[in-house]
């Protein structure tokens, strides 16, 4: 649902939120702008789609910060939510690929978001109309 300042709503899903507060004070700065763009509609400068997620529903802000590489997935799938649904520190030392582990548990928390969404969101608009 969007607020009175036209913002889609921004949920954390599992343990996503805390994942992110436990990032760098200028990581999470920066993270939190580009999420902040995203509920204004916007696509944030360090967001891309995330390969294997069939098109620019699932994102990702890549932010490198004292020789790490942090990233939180989000998703803008819903109309007027944005669902974060994972945030972590890229360990592997060679390739970008997201490593396959957290592929999974991406893939599970965007069925956790898909059912959120439609328990509490698509009933209350449901309602409205």
């Amino acid at each position: 649902m969007r607020n009175a300042s036209g913002l889609r709503a921004l949920d954390f899903i599992g343990s996503s939120r805390e994942d992110v507060k436990a990032f760098p004070e200028e990581v999470r700065q920066d993270i939190g702008y580009a999420l902040f763009e995203a509920q204004r509609g916007q696509k944030p400068a360090a967001a891309k789609p995330l390969q294997g997620f069939g098109g620019a529903g699932v994102l990702e802000i890549i932010e490198r910060h004292d020789g790490n590489t942090y990233r939180v997935v989000y998703t803008v799938k819903f109309p007027n939510i944005v669902y974060v649904l994972h945030g972590f520190q890229k360990k592997a030392k060679h390739g970008i690929k997201t490593p396959q582990q957290d592929i999974e548990l991406i893939k599970q928390r965007l069925r956790v978001a898909e059912h959120d969404y439609e328990t509490h969101y698509r009933l209350d608009k449901e309602k409205a109309s």
